[in-house]
């Protein structure tokens, strides 16, 4: 008995020392000390012994079974700092390593054109108003001249949330209201950015997009302070030799009306794809405010004259950078936002 439990001392160090991972030691400890171990059967089988050999053979079974749970604990320890090391190694950081640049937001080309169409009209004196994106019919339509029913309306595919309250679909409604707000004090001179919404959706049209409306009102405002506020507008905008070309057109809302071209930001107005060969682009619409929009608005038309214009950031953007479908302002492309 003495020598099988010696035996059994000797193969369980053994095993021990093989072991590399938790889950071996685990084996171990059921092979010797588990309730069907090698160790535990011969505790069993103490009782078949002589009366006078049972001490002896209990003491030193004893000691081996205390020796092999010290091991065990022993090589648990090591184990564990083992394993501690090696995920620590694959874990490991290396501070003298440079870090990792976090990626940079850029502006919005969109937002670098608006902000720079801002700075350009407050340089030339106006102030920005803004107003409701929901907005009343009766602002959006009939104080700028546009009754019920009028075919103008169709110009414009709107929104409408009840029959009186649509999303606007340009920002001339500040107009009226600043004329409203205004009145009868001049000068007024403002201009209006903002988002607007129409049931457009094209290489060229979003069912939303931003415009910039510009309003003057004083005595003696002329159609030709009109030309040359939007000449100093197209010079800054797109470099000093930029041209400017008028071209009659009709808005409810000024008389008379003229389209704005200037000359072809690609071929300097020598005629190519892009202009369709005429050596001009098409930027925004503008007049000589109405009437009938003054009266509305709480101005005497015998007293005080204005003009108006309207642009769209979009188009001027793409003008800029050379766009060729404005969805790519919308789609949130890194890749394309890069680029500016």
């Amino acid at each position: 008995m003495q020598e099988q439990l010696r035996l059994i001392k000797k193969q369980a160090e053994e095993d021990l020392q093989k072991c590399l991972t938790m889950d071996q030691l685990n084996e171990v400890r059921i092979k010797y000390l588990g309730k069907k171990g090698e160790l535990t059967q011969v505790l069993r089988g103490m009782g078949q012994l002589p009366a006078e050999e049972r001490p002896l053979i209990g003491q030193l079974a004893n000691e081996i079974r205390d020796s092999l749970e010290n091991s065990l604990s022993l090589y648990s320890e090591k184990i564990k700092v083992k394993e501690l090391e090696k995920k620590l190694r694959a874990e490991s950081i290396d501070v003298t390593l440079p870090g990792i640049a976090p990626d940079l937001g850029r502006r919005h080309p969109l937002h670098l054109v608006l902000q720079e169409i801002k700075n350009i009209f407050i340089g030339m004196g106006f102030t920005i108003e803004e107003g409701p994106e929901i907005e009343l019919d009766y602002y959006n339509f009939e104080a700028l001249n546009i009754p019920k029913d009028h075919p103008a309306r169709d110009m414009q595919d709107s929104f409408y949330i009840t029959p009186e309250v649509l999303l606007r679909t340009h920002t001339s409604p500040v107009q009226a209201r600043t004329m409203e707000k205004t009145r009868p004090y001049v000068p007024v001179k403002i201009i209006v950015p903002g988002k607007v919404y129409r049931r457009d959706d094209d290489a060229t049209h979003s069912p939303m997009f931003h415009q910039v409306e510009g309003l003057v009102i004083d005595k003696n405002i002329r159609f030709s302070d009109l030309k040359g506020t939007l000449l100093n507008f197209a010079r800054q905008m797109f470099g000093p030799e930029q041209q400017i070309r008028l071209r009659p057109s009709f808005f409810p809302f000024t008389e008379p009306s003229a389209e704005v071209d200037i000359s072809c930001v690609m071929c300097k107005g020598a005629g190519c794809r892009v202009c369709k060969q005429t050596g001009w682009l098409e930027i925004l619409g503008s007049g000589m405010v109405h009437p009938r929009v003054l009266e509305m608005g709480g101005y005497d038309p015998e007293e005080v004259t204005g003009f108006a214009f309207g642009m769209g950031v979009e188009r001027i953007t793409m003008l800029k950078y050379g766009l060729d479908d404005m969805r790519h302002l919308f789609e949130n492309d890194v890749r394309f936002l890069r680029q500016f």
